[in-house]
């Protein structure tokens, strides 16, 4: 596990990408109980101006945290998470292993608080489309 000691203002953290399908969407769906057809339903989607089925954010939001998640080496460190939804992410339909969409998140060390909490801002992007802004995480390492 890190240590607050052990951290520095501009750290990168590792990069992952995290792949989405329609299956994920449909999993999704029914965990979260968002069952809009914009989520599944690639002709309602494209009937309300959409390009295609796009992921719910929540579900964007929750693949982009892991990295902090798997950085720190425990979820309860995580004492604040924000982000603002700028792009959908576009999820295409297809059964080939490298359907649907990518969405790779890194993430950087924004600051150290003399609270014992450092600030990550993480950048999200799917295709060359930034999905998320001003993603910021604040844990408090040991």
């Amino acid at each position: 596990m890190i240590k607050f000691a052990d951290v520095a203002k501009g750290d990168e953290l590792p990069a992952q990408t995290f792949p989405i399908r329609r299956l994920d969407l449909v999993k999704y769906a029914g965990a979260s109980g968002d069952f809009n057809p914009i989520h599944w339903n690639e002709r309602f989607a494209q009937s309300v101006g959409l390009p295609d089925v796009i992921a719910h954010g929540m579900f964007t939001m929750a693949e982009a945290i892991r990295v902090v998640t798997d950085w720190c080496g425990d979820p309860g460190l995580v004492v604040e998470y924000s982000v603002r939804f700028t792009k959908p992410v576009v999820v295409p339909d297809g059964v080939e292993a490298d359907s649907g969409a990518r969405v790779t998140v890194t993430g950087k060390i924004g600051a150290i608080n003399d609270d014992g909490t450092v600030r990550v801002d993480l950048t999200a992007t799917s295709g060359e489309e930034k999905v998320l802004g001003m993603a910021r995480a604040l844990v408090r390492l040991p």
